[in-house]
C-alpha cells in the first residue's frame, strides 16, 4: 500500500492547494454577499453546531486500531461483527445529534441575544437547523469512511475530497447569487455532504465488500472500544474548545464583528493543520500494523522523525512566507478591516509547529493505548482556555482566546507532550529533534533576512508580493540544500527531479 500512501499524500496536497485557491475567492465572496456581521453569525452558528461532532466520542479514530487487531487475531466474521457494532452505534449517534441540534435551534435566542440583534438571532436559528442535518450526515458517513481508511484507499478518499472542495463553493455561489444569503451557503454544504455520504457508502459496500452482522456480536469488544475512545473524546473536547468555543463566546460577549475577525484568523491557521494532517493520516494503518505485530519503538521513532521532517520543512516554508507576505495578503483578501487577523495568525500558528510536526506520535500513542495522560493534560488546558477567554474577552476581544490558545499549546502540546513521548511512550525524542533542529535554524535565518529586506523594499503591490515570494522560496531551498539535507537526501531529491541530474 506504499503507492496508495504516496499518491494519497500527493493528492492530499493537491487538495489543500485547490482548497486554498478556492478560499481566496470563497471567503471574500461570502463577505461581499452577506456582509461582515452576517458572516460572523454564520461562523458562530457553525461553531456551535460543530460541537455535535463530539457525539462520536472518538469512536471513529478507534476503528482502524480495532480493525487492525481483528485482522491480526480474528476472522472475517469478527470483522462483520465489528462493522455491525459501528453501524448500530452511529445510527444512535446521528439520531442524538439531530435531537440536540433541533434543541439548539429552538433556543438560539437564549444563546446569542446578548451579542446579536433580533434579525441575527432569527438567522442563527435557521442556520442551526440546517447545519444540524449537515453534521448528522457527516457523522453517519464515519461508518464507511473508517472502513475505507483501514483499507488504505487514500487515492479514492483524496479524489472524493477534491471534488467536494470544488463542488461546495460552486453550489454556494449559485445559491448566494439567487439571493439566499448565509442560508444558501448552509444548504450547499448539506447537499454536498449528502452526496458524499452516498458515495462513501457505495464504495465501502460495493467496491470493498463491507458487510455487517448485527447478531451475535461480542459486546465485550464494544466495551473495550468505549474505554479506548473515551480518552480520544477528551482530546476532541480540547480541540473543540480551541476551534469552536472561542467563536461562540465572542459572539455572546463581544458581538458578530469580533467573531468574523477571529474566524478569518482561524481559517488561515487551519491551512497549517491541513498541511500536517494530510501526510500523517496516510500512515495511521501502518503505525497500527507495527504496534500490532512488533511494537518496535526504534522503527516507530524513525517513522515519526522521517514524516516529521517533511512536515517541518513544509510548515516552516508556509509560515515564513505568511510572515513576509501575509500583512499585504490579508488586507487585500479579506479587506482592510481584517488587518489585525495577520497578527492573530502569527501568534496562534507559530507554537503549533511542534505538535503538527509530531502528529504521527499521536497515532503511536493511540495504537499503544497510551493516550490517556494526553487527554487529561489537554482537558486541563481546555478548562484554562475557557476561563481566560470568558474573563478577558470583554477587554481583549479576539486576543483573549488567542492568548489562551498559545499558552495551552506551548505548555500541553509542546513541553509536556515531548516529555511524555520520551519518558513514557518510549520514543527517542532527542533523535527526533537532532534531525529536525537544523530545519528550524535554516528557516529562521532566511525568514529574518527577508523580513529585514521587506522593511527596505515593502510588499505594497502584487508584483512585489510575487517577487518576494520567489526570493524567499529560493533562499529557503538553498539553505535546506546546503545546511539541512544529508548526502542521501540530496541523492533522493536529484533522483526525483530529472532537471537536477
Amino acid at each position: 500500500m506504499a503507492s496508495q500512501r504516496k499518491a494519497g499524500a500527493l493528492l492530499g496536497y493537491a487538495n489543500i492547494l485547490a482548497k486554498n485557491l478556492v478560499n481566496l475567492v470563497y471567503t471574500p465572496m461570502l463577505l461581499s454577499y452577506v456582509g461582515q456581521a452576517d458572516y460572523g453569525v454564520f461562523q458562530s452558528s457553525n461553531s456551535f453546531v460543530f460541537s455535535l461532532t463530539l457525539l462520536s466520542f472518538g469512536f471513529s479514530e478507534a476503528y482502524v486500531r480495532f480493525y487492525t487487531q481483528t485482522v491480526a487475531h480474528g476472522g472475517e466474521r469478527d470483522i462483520r461483527h465489528l462493522n455491525g457494532m459501528y453501524l448500530t452505534l452511529y445510527v444512535a449517534v446521528t439520531a442524538a445529534a439531530v435531537a440536540l441540534g433541533i434543541g439548539f435551534s429552538a433556543n438560539a435566542g437564549a444563546v446569542f441575544s446578548a451579542g446579536f440583534t433580533e434579525a441575527q438571532v432569527s438567522l442563527a436559528r435557521e442556520l442551526l437547523a440546517i447545519m444540524t442535518l449537515n453534521v448528522a450526515s457527516t457523522l453517519f458517513t464515519v461508518v464507511f469512511n473508517s472502513y475505507i481508511t483501514a483499507h488504505e484507499r487514500f487515492v479514492y478518499q483524496q479524489t472524493r475530497q477534491l471534488v467536494t472542495t470544488l463542488a461546495t463553493p460552486l453550489c454556494a455561489w449559485a445559491l448566494l447569487a439567487a439571493g439566499m444569503g448565509p442560508v444558501g451557503v448552509a444548504l450547499a454544504q448539506l447537499a454536498v455532504n449528502l452526496v458524499l455520504l452516498a458515495l462513501n457508502a457505495r464504495y465501502a459496500i460495493v467496491v470493498l465488500g463491507m458487510r455487517f452482522e448485527l447478531r451475535g456480536a461480542d459486546w465485550g469488544v464494544m466495551r473495550g472500544i468505549a474505554a479506548f475512545s473515551a480518552w480520544i473524546f477528551g482530546n476532541q473536547v480540547c480541540e473543540m474548545v480551541n476551534q469552536s468555543v472561542p467563536n461562540i463566546m465572542l459572539g455572546a460577549i463581544s458581538g458578530a464583528t469580533a467573531v468574523s475577525l477571529f474566524a478569518v484568523a482561524v481559517n488561515i491557521r487551519q491551512v497549517f493543520y491541513s498541511l500536517s494532517t494530510t501526510m500523517s493520516n496516510v500512515f495511521i494503518p501502518k503505525v497500527n500494523r507495527i504496534v500490532a505485530t512488533s511494537d518496535d519503538n526504534a522503527e516507530l521513532t524513525r517513522l515519526m522523525t522521517r514524516v516529521g521532517r517533511y512536515q517541518m520543512v513544509l510548515f516552516c516554508w508556509v509560515y515564513g512566507g505568511f510572515a513576509i507576505l501575509g500583512k499585504f495578503f490579508v488586507t487585500r483578501w479579506a479587506g482592510p478591516g481584517f488587518a489585525e487577523a495577520y497578527w492573530l495568525v502569527l501568534a496562534m500558528t507559530l507554537p503549533v509547529m511542534v505538535p503538527l510536526c509530531q502528529n504521527v506520535g499521536i497515532e503511536i500513542q493511540r495504537a499503544k493505548n497510551m493516550h490517556h495522560a494526553r487527554s487529561l493534560v489537554y482537558l486541563a488546558m481546555a478548562v484554562g482556555n475557557v476561563a481566560f477567554t470568558a474573563a478577558a474577552a470583554p477587554a481583549l476581544g479576539p486576543w483573549a482566546p488567542a492568548i489562551a490558545y498559545v499558552v495551552s499549546i506551548v505548555l500541553g502540546n509542546g513541553l509536556w507532550m515531548n516529555w511524555y513521548y520520551q519518558k513514557r511512550v518510549g520514543l527517542d525524542m532527542l533523535f527526533f529533534w537532532k534531525r529536525n533542529l537544523p530545519v528550524l535554524l535554516a528557516w529562521a535565518a532566511v525568514t529574518v533576512a527577508c523580513l529585514a529586506g521587506t522593511a527596505v523594499l515593502p510588499v505594497n503591490g502584487w508584483p512585489a508580493f510575487l517577487e518576494w515570494g520567489a526570493v524567499y522560496s529560493a533562499l529557503f531551498a538553498i539553505a535546506l540544500w546546503l545546511a539541512v539535507l544529508t548526502k542521501d537526501e540530496r541523492i533522493a531529491v536529484v533522483s526525483r527531479l530529472p532537471f537536477l541530474r
